[in-house]
């Protein structure tokens, strides 16, 4: 009877080779869009995923300004900030959030469904949401993403 040996592959982040996706958001729902988003950002999607290394790829995000909620989330649903300060707490709503900044509703989403350490926050920086159907990535030639 033969050994065989399974080991497993580890990669570093040098081995690395992040490629780059645009994602078009018109009439997408937030959350399933996000997960899926915050899924390629983190790498799960290729087969070498490695827990403790960033091997995520580039995302961009198009027309962030037609994404829906189901449901009343629109107008219930509150984006709390607090600075610390007593009385200083801050809610808003998503449909207050989509007219001043339409892009902040899909960055608060996908940071979330992140790691909260220094590894996500490089996988975050990686995260190009733009309001409009338009990007100055081109060079870069990204791939649209197939869900």
């Amino acid at each position: 009877m033969s050994k065989l040996s399974y080991k497993t592959k580890s990669l570093r982040k040098e081995d690395v080779d992040p490629r780059w996706y645009v994602v078009d958001a018109e009439g997408e729902t937030v959350g399933r869009l996000c997960s899926r988003i915050a899924h390629v950002l983190r790498g799960k999607h290729k087969p070498s995923y490695t827990p403790n290394v960033d091997c995520g790829d580039y995302v961009i995000v198009l027309n962030a300004d037609k994404v829906r909620f189901t449901g009343n989330k629109m107008t219930q649903k509150e984006y709390l900030s607090y600075s610390g300060y007593p009385g200083s707490q801050k809610a808003i709503t998503p449909k207050e959030l989509m007219a001043k900044h339409p892009e902040r509703v899909v960055e608060k989403a996908v940071k979330g469904m992140l790691p909260k350490n220094r590894l996500g926050r490089k996988m975050y920086r990686k995260l190009f949401v733009y309001a409009g159907a338009e990007h100055p990535h081109q060079a870069q030639k990204p791939e649209p993403f197939k869900f």
